[in-house]
């Protein structure tokens, strides 16, 4: 599984971090080795930008996801790209106590979460808001277990 990270805005973050739990949640969600997924963290006008130009919002936002190919999709020995997850760290770490998690633990659930919409998951009613936030808290507690056991 290819994960590529492009930091492209000012506060410290722990990329490596993130490109490795993206790595645990694709796995889990048994997404085939082969396909790729960018994570891009940006400024706040950057991803402002980005949510009018394709939701239609205005202002800044956590987390953006842009599905490409499903997998299973694309023919054998081509590229297969999951999509992108566009992270804003600023907005992240911002809302971060609101929810009394870390700056860091916030920018981890909104990775997962969007990952999961990388995967076809919404929460566009109550039911799958629930199971959807149910499987990002039970993936990130699998990856913290991961990590402990050193795996």
């Amino acid at each position: 599984m290819a994960v590529f990270l492009a930091d492209e805005q000012d506060l410290e973050v722990d990329g490596d971090d993130l490109v490795r739990l993206s790595r645990h949640v694709l796995d889990e969600q048994r997404v085939p080795s082969e396909m790729e997924v960018a994570l891009l963290l940006v400024d706040e006008a950057t991803i402002a930008g980005l949510n009018s130009q394709h939701l239609g919002k205005t202002g800044p936002t956590d987390v953006l996801a842009f599905p490409i190919d499903e997998p299973g999709e694309s023919p054998p020995d081509t590229p297969s790209i999951l999509g992108d997850v566009v992270l804003c760290p600023s907005v992240a770490y911002a809302q971060a106590p609101e929810f009394d998690r870390s700056p860091h633990e916030e920018l981890r659930l909104l990775t997962v979460h969007g990952l999961l919409h990388l995967l076809g998951m919404d929460h566009a009613d109550t039911d799958t808001e629930r199971e959807m936030f149910a499987l990002t808290d039970s993936l990130l507690a699998s990856d913290l277990a991961s990590r402990d056991r050193g795996t």
